[in-house]
């Protein structure tokens, strides 16, 4: 691997080790100033320069670290290597942990790269590390060559470079245009989506290509010389190599301060860049890429298959390969080299023997014909000097016993295999992933099981965090010729399974494809049109889910299908919740839960019923019950190593967190979950939870960088295809805004929302959960909109009325109403509803307008209500709120001094949740054990530690252990 190659790697012309002059970049190192500027400054990003082989990336990711140092930016740089056996990771941990100033934790971020199954603690440990150092200064982080590096790079920097975009981190990467791994343009579409600068390398101008032919020769440049200069086409390394020959092969002379020609035009070389190139290929591909260059001009793929003897589906691999290698490009349904010099380079390093007889051969083969036969070499294996084509039996190499019986073997084996699989499959996915990966190894491309094998691998890859990996197996079964009707609805059913969490839209698209198709198993049709009916509930489209549910239950009913059963009940539950029934909501979503414990875990189709009814619990304010199931689902699922379902439920916990007042714990799980091991695409899931929580934790914190970081998120949001993420991006987006004290323009963030068809409009009119209707009618009357106040009011009204015995929601009407009439008695009622309710932030808001009503006749009376806000705001952490109260009570004439947000006296600085693991790490635990002692993750103990550390101004466990000692002595 190549370490720091940035800064190591030779420059194209250099020969006495000084870098020449960047000539024609002008604008792109302005452009990279002002990023660094913007860094200077604390704003974060991903930089992407992109162009082909040979255009300058490396040298402008050079200059831009070169001026990064200048600045005193802390600058770390790494970058991948075809040529190199790459350690997972291995590209941008050599860049992190190499140099003058690593990144701290060499040794255990390295183990965890190398420790299968830790990857989705990697994630945390290395976001950690990245974020402690940018407290300290501004980073450059470097990735050059993106399209070799290997997966779990991919996959950690586009996750991290989104994870860490409010913190001051610039992520600088360098790409190749045209032909990359599909991994590698999914990355790039992502990192564009999630609003990365681009800088596009192209050619240099005649002006810049003139000033490097003086800068190679060491004089200005005759007009033949520059004809010559001119063959590049702008490309700075072909340009470079092509005059370095010309002046080391003496063809260069130069008289009276101009560089000329010695004779004529030179004849073609061999350039070393390309020819590299070339010597990484393999003997197929190499063998392809001269017959292209005996060609000359455009070729299709049929006649080079003619000329080599083959059939045109054997040089699939070779062509693919040319064109990785920027060799060969594709125009329509012919190959071109991407450029003349680099023919020429072929056949210069072909030979003269090699290219006569490939030119032979093109003259003597005609469209249809096979070559002649030709007699073997010293070098060529037994049987060469026949063609492919004309092999009978008898020139076929003879076959022994064990060989023939191996397909029978290696069938056996599969079959032993998908066993095991299916039997840890409910406990240990981690091992049935693997032994479904060998059944499929052992199953040969043609095999009528493949495709069937493919569908039970995909879910076991997605639950072990292997997201990507279980995609791209099943768009390559789809791709497959004479699949089945049967074999594609199962492989469809899979990645309908694979997509929920990341893209509802495609859960829906493919479960209703897969649905479609004729003559498929009633068992697997019943399958498909349950995840049709989950996907078009997940996204929001509550009227066509009912529809597709009503149809699926007939046929999963035919079927006996009971984990198709325990799907559809969830979504009956969701279709009552929308309806506002929550009894009925209940009462589905508990008989979904068992029905899916009873089955087990590996054969639930869609995300764990139990989240689901977690969720319902806290949404109407079982708040405590939700906390229960969902530390027990991280606690179970972290023991059985589902990575995906482990994330689910800290994403559910986050929200919980949120509403429950317990901001830092809520943020701390959201960062966590926001690190998955294998992502595709942003997420819905992770829009509808993470990034709400972390945009309401940000104005509860007044911390402004991450809101603004996020509503650039919820402005994605709102052009997803699913409506449920268009609405709850609207509200974010009317949440930011109305905190700038916009209040019209955050009504006009909901007018979608608002105006949405009444059938898959939200069942709280675009808010995203029961207490956010006092928050929508006190920023509807800011903003004069009294007709959309009480719309929210009339909801909430309505929604308390259908749920008597939930006094949640009868405290959330109360509320709503008393804002909308300017009533004290009705928002005294709230404040008295809401006293036994766990909803801490709800409470305090209720108590916060009673507060604020009162203060207008009868201040006196409104101190203790405020008071009470005022703790309950400080205790959760909500530091804009705790200053808004603040204010209010300085209007009355009362200055108070809150004791800090925590709850023990021993630890006043600190919350409940940062006194708990700091009496852990006191006691000698490791962040691990307090983590596996506390039921959280190591990221959100290690994100409580970090900001205890700071609160008591401590730098070192031994200190901390210290304190503890005498405070809790005294306590």
């Amino acid at each position: 691997m190549s370490v720091n190659r940035v800064t190591t790697r030779a420059v194209p012309g250099e020969g006495d080790g000084l870098r020449p002059p960047l000539r024609g970049r002008d604008a792109e190192l302005a452009f990279i100033e002002a990023r660094l500027d913007a860094l200077d400054r604390g704003e974060g990003g991903i930089v992407r320069v992109e162009g082909p082989v040979g255009i300058g990336r490396s040298r402008i990711l050079a200059e831009a670290a070169a001026a990064a140092r200048r600045r005193g930016t802390r600058v770390f740089e790494g970058a991948a290597d075809p040529d190199a056996r790459v350690a997972p990771l291995g590209p941008l941990l050599e860049g992190l942990l190499s140099g003058e100033e690593p990144l701290p934790g060499a040794v255990r971020l390295r183990d965890l790269a190398t420790t299968p199954g830790r990857r989705f603690w990697l994630l945390q440990e290395l976001g950690d590390r990245l974020r402690e150092t940018a407290r300290n200064g501004p980073l450059l982080v470097v990735l050059d060559d993106l399209q070799w590096c290997d997966d779990l790079t991919l996959l950690t920097f586009n996750t991290l470079a989104a994870g860490l975009s409010s913190h001051a981190i610039l992520w600088l990467l360098a790409v190749r245009g045209g032909s990359v791994p599909s991994g590698v343009r999914t990355t790039l579409d992502r990192i564009r989506r999630a609003g990365a600068h681009e800088l596009a390398l192209g050619p240099l101008d005649d002006r810049a290509a003139a000033r490097i032919t003086e800068d190679v020769l060491g004089a200005a440049p005759a007009p033949d010389v520059l004809r010559v200069a001119r063959r590049a086409e702008g490309i700075p390394q072909l340009l470079v190599e092509l005059l370095g020959s010309l002046r080391d092969g003496a063809e260069v002379t130069i008289e009276g301060g101009t560089a000329r020609l010695s004779a004529g035009p030179p004849a073609p070389r061999e350039l070393p860049s390309v020819a590299r190139r070339l010597d990484r290929l393999s003997d197929g591909a190499r063998e392809l890429v001269r017959a292209a260059a005996a060609v000359g001009g455009p070729v299709t793929v049929a006649l080079l298959a003619e000329r080599l003897g083959r059939s045109s589906a054997a040089l699939i691999t070779a062509v693919r390969e040319s064109l990785d290698a920027d060799l060969l490009s594709e125009s329509g349904d012919r190959l071109a080299f991407r450029h003349d010099l680099i023919r020429e380079t072929v056949e210069a390093a072909a030979g003269p023997g090699e290219a006569t007889e490939a030119g032979t051969e093109a003259r003597t083969t005609g469209p249809g014909q096979v070559p002649e036969a030709r007699t073997a070499g010293p070098g060529d294996p037994p049987g060469a000097d026949r063609p492919h084509t004309d092999a009978t039996e008898a020139d076929r190499p003879r076959t022994d016993a064990t060989e023939a019986d191996r397909p029978r073997t290696d069938a056996t084996e599969a079959d032993r295999l998908r066993t095991d699989a299916a039997e840890l499959a409910a406990t240990a996915p981690g091992p049935a992933a693997e032994r479904s990966l060998r059944a499929l190894e052992l199953t040969p491309a043609d095999a009528p099981e493949r495709a069937r094998i493919i569908a039970e691998t995909i879910p076991l890859l997605w639950q072990t965090g292997q997201a990507v990996r279980a995609r791209e197996l099943g768009v390559s079964a789809l791709a497959t010729d004479g699949l089945g009707p049967g074999d594609e609805a199962r492989v469809r059913l899979a990645l309908a399974r694979l997509a929920v969490p990341f893209d509802f839209s495609e859960a829906v698209r493919q479960a209703r494809a897969g649905a479609a198709l004729p003559g498929i198993p009633v068992d697997v049709r019943g399958r498909l049109l349950a995840m049709l009916a989950a996907g078009l509930s997940m996204a929001g489209e509550h009227a066509k889910a009912e529809r597709a549910a009503a149809e699926a239950w007939e046929t999963a009913a035919a079927a006996g299908d009971r984990s198709a059963e325990a799907t559809l009940t969830t979504v009956r539950s969701a279709v009552s919740f929308h309806r506002m029934d929550l009894t009925e909501a209940f009462r589905q979503a508990e008989r979904a839960a068992a029905l899916a414990d009873a089955l087990g875990v590996s054969t639930s189709l869609w995300v764990p019923e139990a989240l689901w009814h977690a969720l319902l619990s806290h949404t109407t304010g079982r708040s405590a019950e939700a906390l229960a199931a969902a530390d027990d689902g991280i606690r179970v699922t972290r023991e059985q190593g589902r990575t995906a379902a482990t994330r689910m439920w800290l994403m559910t916990r986050s929200r919980i967190l949120l509403e429950a007042g317990r901001l830092a714990e809520a943020r701390a799980d959201a960062e966590a979950a926001s690190t998955p091991a294998d992502p595709l695409g942003p997420g819905n899931l992770a829009d509808v939870t993470l990034r709400y929580v972390m945009m309401r934790v940000a104005l509860h914190t007044d911390d402004r960088p991450t809101a603004r970081a996020y509503a650039a998120e919820a402005r994605r949001m709102r052009s997803d295809a699913a409506p449920v993420v268009r609405h709850f991006g609207s509200w974010m987006l009317a949440l930011k805004t109305d905190s700038e004290g916009r209040p019209d323009r955050a009504m006009a963030e909901l007018d979608e929302v608002m105006t949405s068809p009444a059938a898959d409009r939200p069942a709280y009119a675009g808010l995203v959960d029961p207490a956010d209707a006092p928050v929508l009618v006190r920023l509807a009357l800011r903003a004069g909109a009294h007709e959309r106040a009480a719309q929210a009011v009339a909801l909430a009204e309505r929604r308390a009325a259908l749920n008597p015995d939930l006094t949640f929601l009868a405290a959330t009407a109360a509320h709503a109403r008393g804002l909308l009439d300017n009533d004290l008695a009705t928002l005294l009622d709230a404040v008295r509803r809401y006293e036994d309710c766990p909803r801490v932030l709800a409470r305090a808001s209720a108590l916060e307008d009673a507060g604020a009503k009162l203060a207008v006749t009868r201040g006196s009376e409104a101190v203790p209500h405020l008071d009470k806000a005022l703790t309950l705001y400080a205790r959760a952490g909500a530091e804009r709120d705790v200053a808004r109260v603040r204010r209010r009570l300085r209007a009355l004439g009362v200055r108070r001094r809150p004791r800090s947000p925590g709850r023990s006296g021993a630890w006043p600085e600190l919350t409940a949740a940062e006194t708990r693991v700091v009496r852990l790490v006191a006691r000698g635990l490791t962040n691990r054990e307090a983590a596996d002692h506390l039921a959280l993750s190591p990221h959100t103990v290690s994100a409580h530690l970090r900001r205890a550390f700071t609160k008591l101004d401590v730098t070192s466990r031994g200190e901390l252990t210290r304190l503890a000692r005498h405070r809790d002595s005294g306590e």
